[in-house]
């Protein structure tokens, strides 16, 4: 009964080696947490050192590996060319039917174009080297098969050298980061494109798969209730910080597969909570609720960690009863760290102290 199964696991997978499959980049539901995968121009959007560690396991009920790791830092110093920043990311998933391993090591730099006291604009690059493999010896193969006792012969197959792809893959983006004068609600606009130059990923030099451009539109603002400072660096961790509530979509199309995610984090006593709705767009769309939950520890007025947990529940589609997805973040902040002295946010010269500190330094994550 199962040599249908394996014959039909084999055969997805080999036409995936020789056809240009089509589908999405993996994709995090905390995408607050990471900013730099879906848009460089984050980088160094604010002054000091940010590393993000995240993890996603999707579909844990299915017997097959579906999961990610994310890790950034980037550095936010107005004395760099640029008044940017610098930064590393770091992503490595599983593809196909988990039998297709993808590491992306990238740097990334932002650059920074004030035009008011209350409105910044950044754009931002990123140049990646990608490395694709694939085990053969995950395949099962017809000639291993015994119709009574299933998987015990050995195979007569003789793997290719094809198990490794490398390549170099580039991406940009650009954001507009605005404040009300009184420094109360912080939000930040962007768009960005990766895989610009839609890079060959086949495995088989007798075949082609370009990597189908992805470009993504995103919105995000910050209400510090109360009158408050929607900025940390009016933060004391606190009870007498205000409640801030950060509502925000973003929008995803790669080879006419769209998505859109919507929804709204709140902090409040250090603790995050969130609710977030994701839905595809195209014909037979799934869609999933997910739920947030986060804490925050304040070493100092200027450094802190951040742990968030959330879970995806699918409301509709075929992957229903898969497990949903789970996703663990910890993010450690150093507001005022600096390397070239142009750090610390109000202390930069010649800015107004109140604006640029709802710009300079994070507002919600």
């Amino acid at each position: 009964m199962k040599k249908p199964i394996f014959i039909l696991f084999f055969i997805i997978g080999f036409l995936l080696l020789l056809s240009p499959a089509r589908g999405q980049d993996p994709n995090y539901s905390q995408f607050f947490s990471t900013p730099l995968y879906y848009n460089p121009a984050y980088t160094g959007i604010n002054t000091g050192v940010r590393a993000r560690f995240t993890f996603r396991d999707q579909w844990p009920n299915l017997p097959v590996d579906f999961r990610s790791y994310y890790f950034s830092a980037d550095l936010g110093d107005r004395n760099l060319p640029g008044s940017g920043g610098l930064g590393l990311i770091v992503n490595s998933d599983n593809e196909g039917i988990g039998f297709i391993k993808n590491l992306s090591v990238g740097l990334t730099v932002g650059v920074r174009i004030p035009i008011t006291a209350t409105v910044v604009t950044q754009v931002g690059i990123k140049a990646a080297i990608v490395q694709k493999t694939l085990n053969w010896n995950d395949f099962v193969f017809s000639d291993q098969l015994s119709e009574k006792y299933g998987n015990i012969y050995q195979s007569a197959f003789v793997p290719p050298d094809a198990n490794k792809k490398v390549f170099p893959d580039f991406g940009a983006g650009g954001l507009l980061q605005f404040a009300n004068p009184e420094g109360n609600v912080t939000g930040v606009a962007g768009f960005a494109v990766d895989h610009i130059f839609k890079p060959d990923e086949s495995f088989l030099s007798t075949a082609s798969a370009p990597l189908p451009r992805k470009y993504v539109a995103h919105l995000d603002v910050v209400i510090a209730a109360g009158g408050g400072s929607s900025s940390s660096m009016y933060a004391s961790g606190g009870s007498n910080d205000p409640l801030k509530i950060n509502p925000g979509i973003i929008y995803q199309n790669q080879d006419k597969i769209n998505s859109l995610e919507l929804g709204f984090n709140m902090l409040k006593y250090n603790i995050y909570l969130g609710g977030w709705f994701k839905t595809g767009l195209n014909n037979n769309p799934s869609s999933a609720i997910a739920l947030l939950a986060g804490y925050r520890y304040t070493f100092a007025e200027d450094m802190s960690i951040k742990f968030m947990y959330s879970y995806d529940l699918m409301t509709s589609g075929s992957m229903q009863g898969l497990g949903g997805a789970h996703e663990i973040s910890l993010i450690l902040e150093f507001d005022k760290l600096t390397i070239f002295g142009g750090g610390g946010g109000v202390n930069t010269p010649g800015r107004s102290t109140r604006n640029n500190a709802a710009l300079e330094c994070p507002s919600f994550y």
